[in-house]
């Protein structure tokens, strides 16, 4: 199994670039950062028809992740459990991998800043 990760910094603002990259790289899981859209923005039907299953945790404008994977996709879990102020930055799937299943997670780190946002030095 082929997984490959990319900040691709707005999924929709460069798309024809990401369909060449995938086409290049011919992954068989991409977990993707930054994607900067709400989930029903994605640009779902090209990758699709690429043969990628999709999950997403989008939002608008910033962050968001997404998992594009070849095999089925069985179970997803946006956001880390127990962190409700997530901003769109987590996401795994468990994925029917050929050998049995595979768990795989996108994770969005922009910073080292704690929770509570206060910058300490």
């Amino acid at each position: 199994m082929k997984i490959a990760a990319w900040n691709v910094n707005s999924i929709n603002a460069r798309l024809p670039t990401a369909l060449k990259v995938f086409e290049a790289v011919d992954a068989d899981v991409w977990c993707l950062q930054e994607i900067k859209c709400e989930d029903p923005r994605f640009s779902r039907l090209e990758f699709e028809a690429m043969g990628y299953n999709i999950e997403t945790f989008g939002q608008k404008s910033y962050n968001g992740v997404a998992i594009l994977s070849k095999y089925r996709i069985e179970e997803t879990v946006r956001g880390v459990p127990g962190l409700e102020h997530d901003q769109s930055r987590y996401i795994e799937c468990v994925l029917a991998g050929p050998d049995g299943p595979v768990r795989v997670a996108s994770i969005y780190a922009p910073n080292g800043n704690p929770i509570d946002g206060k910058v300490r030095l």
